[in-house]
């Protein structure tokens, strides 16, 4: 029976040990050198060795010339690592972390020999994020000093530090080499052991399903990473991401969670097969889905999948003047944006007090801009006055395009659009704002399904860049021409889908918010450590739960039901506990209370 892990342990560990010195690698031991460690780094490759070695000089030398570093620190820093092709060298390490491709085989072959190498007490780590934890430390002599440091690329710049232990791991262990992460200036997030553990686990389902949408041709690739860069805050779009990470990789990590998991949404795309095995592994191959300058360049060139430039060969219908319906802030702050472009503005709502009071709001959210002096008074003034409140659809008689931003109801929406079919003059283009219903049934609504088109603001109309342009089978040309022709005068980025739940955006959020709502069902782990995990590891400007609670919980449980009815995938059925919560009143921070509690107003 294996000796447990002394208290001995917990003391620090200063002498660590790099297994495999490729991009990952090299910026692990550069971390750690960086902290007053010694580092072994080990590769069977002299070449990869002294690529290592030209790396940490070149990325020192940066950090000198940025002030990061003075040139004592960075001569200090690069004496503190020493490499070898030997893993004979790991023999005096206090931890070795393991960083090889993500083989069992090579893993498992390390791990035996490292068995008889280092001292009982020494900590074995691995960097794996898709293999089991378990199934590695099972296979060594001492199981109780086997864990998980998964670091994240580039592993200098991000904070997040995954740290997995199964039920063989000691606590001294994890205690051991969380102390560390803390050591390194990095956050320490505990998991267990599953494949893709947190941050992976929830990001590489997002990937796979982004990457199943572009197989589908519901969307272009530039569209698709452009809704999620706008629409969500994020710093690259899934496809590009796909590519710096590696297709092939991807697939890895997709295949190791639905071997576990028999989701379908981690159920790799056909496409990462196609691309993989035909060498079009993303930007380190120079091609994946899409083109690069040359292998290992992250400049996108031309091919023959880039839009071409000059926009729609159907020239648009003239728009002067725009009706906006409702009064809510979404309504607001779509009249204030056509506004702000010069667009002569009727809005209209249920009532003459109810557009008043929309107006107003446009006129402090003015004032703020004022304030900020991001525009003049004389400006705010000039904008404000362009829109013009009203009771009455009726005043949309001459508007050439006609707005509806009211609430998110499929009835209340369909007899708003029969009302503008009979106000509205002929050939004004008439646009739902809807979020997830289908933009079909409102033009179904009219006499004039050929003038209904979807256009998805995102919220603050005022503030976010994006605009999903949905498209009806019924559509006609001229009116898609004529919104894409006015998202450019509004400033809005227009990106094209077709007339299916969810778009873009929320297709491919929900579904990522639901699963991360199913790891705290499960106990895997908690809020705080998976929006900590997103933010840090995944580089999102918010986490799942700040995003859930800010969205409100019962306008995410309508969104993930309408995905869940359209699509009919028992994984998109929404979550058992924000049922419960929606149940029990707890929204978010509109009700003080959702996943987090929140302080009164």
């Amino acid at each position: 029976m294996a000796t447990p892990l002394s208290d001995t342990s917990l003391s620090p560990l200063r002498t660590v040990a790099v297994v495999g010195l490729g991009t990952m690698g090299t910026g692990i031991a550069e971390v750690l050198a960086g902290a007053g460690r010694d580092v072994i780094g080990i590769d069977i490759s002299e070449a990869q060795t002294a690529k290592c070695v030209t790396a940490l000089e070149a990325s020192t030398a940066r950090a000198v010339e940025r002030g990061r570093l003075t040139g004592p620190q960075r001569a200090e820093l690069l004496a503190r690592v020493t490499t070898s092709t030997d893993l004979g060298a790991a023999a005096g390490a206090d931890l070795v972390i393991e960083v090889a491709p993500e083989s069992y085989e090579i893993k498992q072959q390390i791990f035996r020999e490292l068995d008889g190498i280092v001292r009982p007490e020494t900590v074995l780590a691995t960097g794996t994020n898709a293999l089991s934890v378990t199934r590695l430390a099972a296979d060594s002599a001492r199981p109780e000093r086997v864990l998980g440091m998964h670091f994240f690329n580039p592993a200098p710049a991000m904070r997040l530090v995954e740290i997995v232990s199964c039920v063989l791991t000691a606590p001294a262990a994890v205690t051991a080499v969380t102390n560390l992460a803390l050591d390194l200036g990095k956050e320490p997030v505990a998991v267990g052991d599953r494949p893709g553990f947190v941050a992976d686990g929830l990001l590489f389902g997002y990937l796979n399903q982004a990457a199943a949408m572009y197989e589908a041709n519901y969307a272009s690739r530039e569209d698709i990473d452009a809704a999620m860069r706008l629409g969500c805050g994020l710093p690259m779009g899934p496809l590009a991401l796909l590519d710096l990470i590696g297709v092939d990789t991807a697939r890895t990590v997709l295949e190791a969670m639905y071997a576990e998991s028999r989701d379908r949404l981690h159920a790799p795309a056909p496409v990462l097969k196609q691309l993989s095995e035909a060498g079009l592994t993303g930007r380190k191959a120079g091609r994946g889905f899409y083109t690069y300058e040359a292998p290992g360049s992250g400049t996108v060139v031309r091919d023959v999948l880039t839009p071409l430039e000059g926009g729609s060969p159907t020239a648009g219908r003239t728009v002067r003047s725009v009706g906006v319906a409702g009064s809510g802030t979404m309504a607001s702050g779509i009249a204030e944006v056509f506004a702000k472009a010069g667009y002569e503005v009727v809005l209209a709502a249920r009532s003459e007090e109810k557009a008043r009071s929309a107006r107003a709001r446009i006129g402090k959210n003015l004032a703020r801009s004022v304030d900020k002096g991001r525009m003049t008074a004389e400006a705010a003034a000039q904008t404000l006055e362009r829109v013009r409140p009203t009771g009455t659809y009726d005043d949309f008689a001459d508007v050439d395009l006609a707005v509806e931003a009211v609430a998110e109801d499929l009835e209340v929406k369909r007899q708003l659009f029969a009302a503008l079919d009979k106000v509205c003059k002929p050939g004004a283009v008439l646009a739902t704002t809807t979020s997830s219903l289908p933009v079909v049934a409102c033009a179904r609504a009219t006499s004039r399904p050929q003038d209904v088109i979807g256009m998805h603001f995102f919220n603050p109309a005022p503030a976010m860049k994006l605009v999903e342009v949905v498209r009806t089978v019924l559509t006609a040309d001229d009116v898609h021409a004529t919104v894409r022709e006015v998202c450019g005068t509004i400033r809005k980025h227009a990106v094209d889908c077709g007339d299916r739940a969810g778009f873009i955006v929320n297709a491919l959020l929900f579904p990522y918010l639901n699963n991360a709502i199913k790891m705290v069902e499960e106990h895997y782990a908690s809020l705080d450590d998976i929006d900590a995990a997103m933010k840090l590891g995944g580089g999102y400007p918010m986490g799942p739960f700040e995003l859930l609670d800010v969205v409100g919980l019962d306008v995410s449980l309508a969104i993930e039901k309408v995905l869940h009815r359209e699509f009919r995938d028992p994984g998109l059925a929404p979550a058992p506990l924000l049922e419960h919560l929606v149940a029990a009143g707890c929204l978010g921070r509109k009700t003080g209370r959702g996943f987090r509690e929140y302080a009164k107003r």
